[in-house]
């Protein structure tokens, strides 16, 4: 039995060693196939492939090649560089909590900003890598900072078109148009004519030579919700980047209270992201209906919803920033108000807008408006709410007359009121300014280093005098090695008063290198603080 088994076991080996030995035979012959008798690679044979043409064939082109080959050339890129500046002198100079003209109240989410619209980030600054606001950027400490935005061609003269945030606080500005080389070179050094920082726009140009191409101006109140609309600028640096969507809303307002005001925006769905800011929004008739200024993200990057200021209240400021002036006049009668009032207040004090605080002096002050009035009519027309009142007082230029209906104690009365300039009333008590620098050459940049405006009626009657307001100064200047400061108030020049622009030019022009000058300043929001001497030798 036992030998059978070994039998068994025995013819089991021998198959299994065949089986092997037959496999090591086939891999032999593929490997003897596969190399030559040197034990050389055979070279792969492709003789049966066909190669690849490219066809002589192309799309027809749509509306939206065609737009872009239209305004393309009319779109830059902007480059700024902040350079550092010293820090605040004294209490500093930080915004005040203060209602505006004529206008809304205060975002009412607390102090610490947060709340839904902080998806919003910050307006100016986290959206397309523009400046900080208010002249924050460049304090003591802070290293040297570049941005980039985009910007638009509007007069072949080279007056171009941006975002404020874009060139705020900047010390030198480049542009770049869609047909220079893309080299290291930053581009064509470019200068600020006027910005409106209430619109978030800006208007600077640049020297040209020849004619430039331009676009063309659409009518934003013409759009439609749904309309296709493309934006051009230079996202993440990206130059002649081109992006489509469509007009997702109108009329929308993203920044409560005081802050959004003037921002009645175009929204769309159109990719816009860092960079893209200042570039236009062009409908497809290659008209530009908007300017890009901001995005809703949770992100810092495109999530579908952009906003872009319609053309219509852009032609409106640029015109005023371009005008002698280079600054937009809003009228303003010098109330408050609050905004988003329930539905309860209406039913007691009836529809309109409820007073809540009259300017000191102001025009309704002096017309005999009272807190707890409410208005309901301008020149005879029942308004809206207090966005309608607000859009109506500032388009009128201050010296004009307004009548006003409103409703005291339940009684209606009329009052007649002399519009006043917004800046003035409301300006110094915001901490805003909206004027541009002076003029280039004037005594106070050249012979200093600084820029400035007078000082408003109001600010003068808490100072106790009038004065000479410094708004910027220029690093390292003159200005800047003895301490002069912007948000400073110069009173006395060499002991002579200085109350209007003329008195200051004046006193510089007489001024010759080695003299001495001394500045008698105030800080204008601390007057009790009172008088600082600050002085040195002319350069």
């Amino acid at each position: 039995m036992s030998s059978f088994f070994e039998r068994l076991r025995a013819r089991r080996l021998s198959v299994t060693f065949a089986a092997l030995a037959a496999i090591s035979a086939v891999v032999l012959m593929a490997s003897y196939a596969a190399h030559g008798v040197h034990g050389q690679s055979k070279q792969n044979d492709s003789s049966d492939a066909t190669p690849l043409k490219v066809p002589d064939t192309s799309v027809a082109p749509n509306n939206f090649v065609k737009i872009a080959k239209e305004v393309g050339p009319a779109v830059v890129n902007i480059d700024t560089r902040t350079l550092p500046k010293a820090g605040a002198m004294g209490h500093g100079h930080g915004r005040m909590e203060q209602q505006s003209p004529d206008d809304g109240d205060q975002d009412d989410q607390g102090g610490d900003g947060q709340g839904p619209d902080q998806n919003f980030q910050d307006f100016f600054n986290r959206f397309f890598g523009g400046q900080m606001p208010n002249g924050q950027n460049g304090q003591a400490g802070q290293p040297e900072r570049d941005a980039l935005g985009s910007g638009f061609i509007v007069d072949p003269k080279g007056y171009i078109i941006t975002n404020n945030h874009v060139v705020d606080g900047a010390d030198q500005i480049f542009v770049k148009l869609s047909t220079d080389p893309d080299t290291t070179d930053r581009g064509r050094p470019a200068r600020v004519i006027g910005v409106d920082k209430a619109t978030d726009l800006a208007v600077i140009k640049i020297d040209t030579d020849k004619p430039l191409p331009t676009v063309k101006l659409g009518n934003s109140d013409n759009s439609q919700v749904g309309e296709w609309v493309i934006a051009i600028g230079s996202p993440f640096a990206l130059s002649k980047t081109v992006t489509a969507g469509i007009i997702s809303a109108k009329d929308r307002t993203i920044e409560p209270g005081v802050a959004g005001q003037f921002q009645h925006f175009i929204q769309t769905d159109a990719a816009i992201n860092p960079g893209n800011s200042g570039g236009p929004l062009v409908n497809m008739n290659g008209e530009v209906i908007g300017v890009n200024t901001a995005i809703f993200t949770q992100s810092s990057g495109y999530q579908g919803i952009g906003f872009a200021m319609p053309s219509n209240t852009v032609a409106d400021v640029y015109n005023d920033l371009i005008s002698p002036r280079h600054k937009v006049v809003r009228g303003s009668i010098g109330i408050s108000f609050r905004e988003g009032q329930s539905s309860s207040i209406g039913r007691i004090y009836g529809k309109g807008v409820v007073v809540q605080q009259v300017q000191p002096g102001g025009p309704a002050d002096k017309a005999g408006i009272k807190i707890d009035d409410v208005i309901v009519s301008i020149d005879g027309r029942q308004i809206k709410n207090g966005d309608d009142l607000v859009a109506d007082i500032a388009s009128r230029r201050p010296g004009t007359t307004v009548r006003l209906g409103l409703m005291r104690d339940d009684k209606p009365m009329t009052v007649t009121v002399v519009v006043g300039d917004r800046d003035k009333i409301f300006g110094n008590l915001l901490g805003e300014n909206n004027s541009a620098p002076s003029d280039n050459g004037t005594s106070s940049e050249t012979k200093l280093g600084i820029t400035v405006r007078e000082v408003s009626p109001q600010m003068a009657q808490k100072m106790g005098r009038g004065g000479i307001m410094i708004v910027g100064v220029k690093p390292s200047s003159f200005a800047d090695e003895i301490g002069l400061q912007p948000g400073l108030a110069i009173t006395r020049i060499n002991k002579q008063p200085v109350t209007t622009l003329d008195q200051f030019e004046s006193i510089l022009s007489g001024l010759k290198s080695g003299q001495d000058i001394v500045f008698e300043v105030m800080d204008p929001k601390h007057p009790e603080d009172g008088i600082n001497l600050l002085g040195g030798t002319m350069p």
